[in-house]
């Protein structure tokens, strides 16, 4: 009986490594698809919507986003409200429709959640970026046949607990789940998603409406 026991524990040990094995080459295979497929981007837009939870709170917005390279991205907001959340290459601006004032500030002072997804459009490197980078087999993806990934990014580590990415076989990110620090989830959904579609580069500049005001703040949040 030893001897059996013996056997099916070394037996067991093989198993747990093979599949640990082929789970790693998995994420490693996700990983590397998902920056070679955003790396060779010059332009993405999709439809998209914004669920966020926290501190009581429960909203859903929904709208259209564009990115192109280097570092551009413009959040048109059409549901519930109407407003806008534009980076250009050295500015943010965020303006609701209706309001006699803009926001403005340097990018380098933004502290938003939504800033870091202009890089999609860059020198991603998943592994890199996201410590402790694994596939998250406990999470069930929105769309048949998509992966889930799970990982703590580097740059937000004060702000953000997790993020959870959804991929799709063709390596696109259907989905950004972001767990602040606070207990807050900001869940983005793309669908709709053209890529290297042209895009003005005029789409990224910011012309206030006639009687509004910009004003420059050190940071601009949503």
């Amino acid at each position: 009986m030893k001897l059996r026991h013996k056997i099916i524990v070394a037996a067991a040990f093989l198993l747990f490594g093979a599949v640990m094995e082929g789970q790693q080459a998995n994420l490693r295979e996700a990983a590397h698809g998902v920056d070679e497929h955003y790396n060779h981007l010059k332009t993405f837009k999709a439809a998209f919507t914004e669920i966020y939870q926290g501190d009581g709170i429960s909203r859903t917005e929904s709208g259209t986003l564009w990115l192109k390279k280097p570092g551009r991205m413009r959040w048109e907001y059409h549901v519930p409200r109407e407003k806008l959340f534009l980076i250009d290459s050295q500015n943010a601006y965020f303006y609701i429709s209706g309001d006699r004032q803009a926001k403005k500030t340097p990018v380098k002072n933004l502290d938003d959640i939504r800033s870091p997804l202009r890089y999609l459009l860059g020198k991603t490197r998943l592994e890199k970026e996201l410590e402790g980078l694994s596939l998250a087999p406990d999470l069930t993806p929105l769309q048949p046949g998509d992966i889930v990934l799970r990982g703590v990014p580097k740059a937000m580590k004060d702000q953000l607990s997790e993020v959870v990415l959804e991929v799709s076989p063709a390596h696109q990110i259907h989905r950004i789940v972001l767990h602040g620090a606070d207990s807050t989830v900001t869940d983005f959904r793309f669908s709709q998603i053209e890529e290297n579609v042209p895009v003005q580069d005029a789409l990224f500049r910011f012309i206030p409406p006639p009687g509004v005001e910009i004003f420059e703040e050190s940071q601009v949040a949503q």
